[in-house]
Parts: structure tokens; sequence; C-alpha cells
């Protein structure tokens, strides 16, 4: 395995040979002992692992706290269990029962990922009661309560032995088959996705990135996953019931175990299963009747300690020591000037002059109205192609709800903006996504970095978006971080940059894109003058790379320096339209900003 392939579990070859030890010895000590009872503690870490690493696709990468994978467990066991009695082997009802759970999968997310937060999770629950219940009622399919027995067919093509080796390979493979496509998952493109818009939806869409549908495809991999796990489950133990099957307690202790083990990784919930599972089942083997609900103890015993002692779980506690984090004190001084010295404007460079050309981005009769606050009156604008234009106003001008429109993150009431393409046809976008894939790349008014990820990994989500390959979009992004004065801290968590350095990011994300139009808002407030001079510079650079900017800035000084022309805003209106000079000296721009009497002492 290559290094590359290694950087998808978060390894080195060290920790690749110690990953590769612990899996061998998950096999190696039940074949050793040879006893029943440490098969079933092994066969059991197993499938919990593999049920938690499936659930990790979602809850993990996605962020989307899941209470309801039972379904997708339990619709697993009784697919293959409905289907054997007609002659068909659970290996063929493990497939089908994961194309069904992938569908119910979906068809349950679509509403469900319009929920935030805590009412996600209660919609998951939701669903899963229906389903325990609908399982309850169809006794005819089901059982009912009582269940139904798998028929004793012994062999592989059943997925029944006598012996209990078959069982733990089984569970083996479904356990490195999770573990697999988990990794993968987290190497590409795909995974990147889903862990931006996991950190910040918005800044992902800005990316690009179809936040539903990336979401959708997690939900339907890891439900599939679940589902396969189920259903050798169900032929290991024989017996199908629906409180068993479809149990809120199982959905919360796969989600524990990846919790445990560090949620997000692809080898924490494993770790978590191996911590937690075999203290329970010792404890039930040891103490039998006496320890009766003794393993919810030990679950929120060991839970208490990770959250208290190890916040980013078993994974996150042993990268720190081993690896720690860098800090921005540590880069090299001569790398970080290097890099900002490669963004100041020679003067002895003769300057270019630039052309501005036709129309590239035009909104008519722009509306917005929050119940009877208007935040946007019949605003018209035409930007062309090469421009810088700025725009400005007092707060609660509009000028953020105008960006908000222009980039698709809010609908207007009426009117429409339509954007050149590449080929030189008018579009009109209706999505943020939509608007980024044709070349409408935007910052925010307040910052938004992924900020789990390292400085490069913020900038290669953006450089994905036309380099699908890992390997490509790396090269991208190393080169759009030595431009942006961003090489010091590549490896860097965004989480610990400055201020400054967050700004600075997120132009290089979007700039990673490679957009033909970009919107800054406000990227120099709550700057220094020293950092305000390289946006400047920054700005500089882009804008004669032949990008289109659209600039919302209270700086004044940068923002007539910079710009070609100034859009002023007030009271949701367009006040006025022209040259930097021209603009302010407008009186009705002056009273705007200054009231009434300026205008008459300005006079």
């Amino acid at each position: 395995m290559n290094d590359g392939k290694l950087a998808a579990f978060g390894l080195d070859k060290r920790g690749a040979i110690l990953v590769a030890l612990l899996l061998a010895a998950i096999l190696a000590i039940p074949l050793g002992v040879r006893s029943d009872f440490v098969f079933h503690i092994f066969i059991t870490i197993c499938l919990y692992g593999a049920l938690s690493t499936a659930w990790n696709i979602v809850g993990g990468f996605a962020g989307q706290l899941s209470l309801g994978h039972a379904i997708f467990y339990g619709l697993g066991a009784y697919t293959a269990g409905l289907l054997v009695p007609y002659g068909i082997s659970p290996w063929f009802g493990m497939f089908a029962g994961a194309a069904l759970s992938a569908v119910v999968a979906v068809l349950i997310s679509v509403p469900c990922f319009r929920l935030r937060g805590p009412f996600f999770a209660l919609a998951t629950i939701a669903f899963l009661e229906v389903v325990f219940q609908l399982a309850l009622h169809f006794k005819g399919i089901t059982g009912g309560a009582v269940g139904l027995m798998v028929p004793l067919q012994i062999g592989w093509e059943w997925m029944i032995f006598r012996e209990r080796e078959p069982s733990l390979l089984i569970a083996f493979g479904l356990l490195l088959l999770t573990l697999l496509v988990a990794g993968w998952i987290r190497h590409s493109r795909f995974g990147y996705y889903l862990i931006a818009t996991r950190e910040r939806e918005p800044a992902a869409q800005a990316a690009g990135i179809d936040s539903l549908k990336v979401r959708l495809w997690a939900v339907a991999i890891s439900a599939a996953l679940t589902s396969m796990v189920g259903t050798f489950h169900g032929m290991y133990l024989t017996f199908i019931e629906p409180e068993a099957m479809f149990s809120l307690t199982l959905s919360i202790q796969i989600a524990m175990f990846a919790l445990i083990g560090g949620i997000g990784t692809v080898l924490g919930p494993l770790l978590g299963t191996l911590l937690v599972v075999p203290l329970t089942e010792l404890a039930r083997g040891w103490l039998g009747a006496s320890a009766i609900g003794l393993h919810g103890f030990i679950y929120g015993t060991v839970l208490v300690l990770i959250v208290l002692f190890m916040p980013d779980g078993l994974v996150g506690f042993f990268t720190r020591k081993t690896h720690p984090r860098p800090d921005e004190a540590a880069a090299q001084p001569g790398a970080l000037q290097a890099s900002a010295g490669a963004l100041v404007h020679d003067p002895a460079e003769p300057e270019e002059a630039r052309t501005i050309g036709e129309p590239i981005l035009v909104a008519e009769k722009l509306n917005k109205a929050f119940g009877g606050l208007r935040v946007a009156q019949d605003l018209d604008l035409t930007v062309q192609q090469g421009e810088v234009l700025g725009i400005i106003g007092p707060n609660g001008a509009g000028k953020t709800t105008l960006f908000n429109m222009l980039s698709g993150f809010l609908p207007p009431d009426s009117g429409v903006v339509r954007v050149r393409d590449r080929n030189g046809q008018w579009v009109t976008p209706g999505s943020p996504h939509e608007f980024a894939r044709i070349g409408v790349g935007r910052t925010f008014q307040i910052v938004q970095p992924f900020a789990a990820m390292t400085v490069l990994e913020n900038i290669m989500v953006g450089a994905f978006h036309h380099h699908a390959g890992r390997k490509e979009a790396r090269e991208k992004a190393l080169e759009v971080a030595e431009r942006m004065g961003l090489w010091a801290q590549r490896d860097m968590e965004a989480r610990n940059l400055t201020i400054g350095g967050q700004k600075r990011l997120e132009v290089a994300r979007v700039m990673a894109t490679e957009p033909r139009i970009l919107l800054l808002d406000e990227v120099m407030a709550g700057l220094n003058q020293t950092d305000i001079r390289q946006a400047i510079t920054l700005i500089e650079k882009i804008r004669d790379a032949g990008v289109t900017v659209i600039a919302i800035e209270h700086v004044m000084q940068a923002i007539m320096a910079l710009s070609d022309r100034v859009v002023v805003l007030n009271s949701a209106r367009l006040l006025a339209n022209g040259k930097p000079e021209d603009v302010v000296r407008d009186p009705a721009v002056i009273e705007a900003y200054l009231g009434e009497e300026f205008v008459h002492a300005a006079a």
C-alpha cells in the first residue's frame, strides 16, 4: 500500500503496520483460544465494528446524527430471512436487502435532511418507531411480535454453521469491507465534500457542492452496508423478531462506539468497539443473570470518561500524542515571507492596461422582503467582464442581501439574475452550487473555514471543482496556497489561523474553483493595516488575472482605490452608480453616510 492510500486512513507506514497487527489479532485470538465464548465475543466485535463504521459515513463524515439506523439493519435481516424459505440463498438476499435499504434510506432522508440539529435525530427515531410498528402489525410477513425462525440449513450457501470459524470469517470480511469503503470515501473527493458540508454547508455550496446530493449518497451507502451486516447477523442468530431488529438501543450503541473511538475518523468506530464490547460481553459471561443491564452502565461510564478526558475520541487522543498539531509560531519565517513577497507588486514592472469587456452578470428588478421589511427594491445591476465593482452603503442598506441573491443563497421575490456562461450563453442559475458551477464564487461576511480541515484541505475542496482526482486537486491547492501567501500554514488546521489568515484562506478556497466572477463580502473587515495592504495586493492580482470582482467593503480608501465603478445602496434602493471620484462627491451619498448637515457643510 503506497503512502497516498495510507493517507486515506490517516496513517503513516508504522501506523499501517499497527492496524494490520490489530486486525490480524481479531482473527488470531479466537482461532488460537478455540472457545465458543471467545469466538462469540470476536464475532460481536466484528459485527458492531462494521455497523459503527457504516453509521460513521453518515453520522461522522456527513455530520447527520442518525438514531434510526436499525431500520436498515432490520430490513437486511428480514429480506434475507423471508427469501430463504423460497430456496434463495442469503448471499443473494444480502444484496437485495442492501438495495432495498438504500432506497428506503433516500426516501426517509429527503424530508429529514431539511431538519437541523436534534430535530434530525428525533425524526430518524420517529421513522424507526414507525417501521417497528409496521413490523408488529404485518404478522403474515414478519411474524409479528413472535418473530421468524430461520430454517436451519447448514452450509456456506445459507450462512449457518455448526462451527464458529466460518461465522467469524464472514463477520471479519464484513468489517474489512466497511473499513475499506470508509477509507475510500474519506480519501476521495466525495469524502472531502461530505466533511465540508458537515463543517460549513453554505461555504460548501459556494464551492460548488450539491450538499443534499452528497448526503443522500452517503446515507444510501451507509444503509446498504448496515443492511448487509444485518443479513448475516440474522442468519447467525437464526431468529428474527421486530424488537431486536428495529431496536433504538442498537442505533444508539453503534453511534456511541463511533463517538468513543473518534467520530468522523476511519478507524475510530473500530477502536471504540474494541474497547467497549469485550468489557460488556465479559461482564455478562462472568456475572450471568446478575449482570442484566450492566452493559448500559459500562457504556455510560466509558462515554463519560471519553467526553471528559478525550473529547476527540481515542483516535484524536493518540493522534495528538504522536503527531502534535503545528501552530502558527512553528511556521518557518522565511517561507512565510517568501509567500507574502510573491504577492507584492514590483513598482518597476509596467502595468498593462486592463480592458473592460461585455456584460457578464445582469440583475434586473430584484425585490426582496422579510415580512414587512423591504431589503431590496427594484435593484438593477450590470457587471462588465474584467471590472472591479464596489458596493458600499450604510449598515442595513441591503448589501449582503444583494450578494445572497447574486450567488443563489437567497431567491428574490421577483426579478432575475442572469450570468453569461463560458460559452457566451446567458443562463439563470437557481441554487448556490449552480452559481458556483458556472463560475460565480463568493466569500462570506462572517468567515467560514472548514475548521477541522487543514489549510491545504480547505483549498482542495475548491480545487475538486475542476480536478476530480485527489493528486490533481492537491497540486492545484498547493499552487493556490503559494500564490495566496498560505504556503507556510498549509498543514495547519484552519481553526488555528488568525482572522486575517482565515479571510485569505476563504479567498484561496474560492480561487481554487477557478471562478470568472468573485464576490467579496467585507474581506477587509477587522483587519489591521498590514493585512489590509496584503488584501488590496491580493485583489489586484486576482483582478489582473482577468477575474471580475464585486466587493462589499467599509474600508473606503481600499474600495475607492480598487474599484473601476462604485454602486451605493441605501434603504434597499440603488442610490448612486458611477466612478469612485464622482460617487464620493454626490450629495445624496454624503447625506446617506453622514447626514444632511454635512451636505450643507460640504457645499
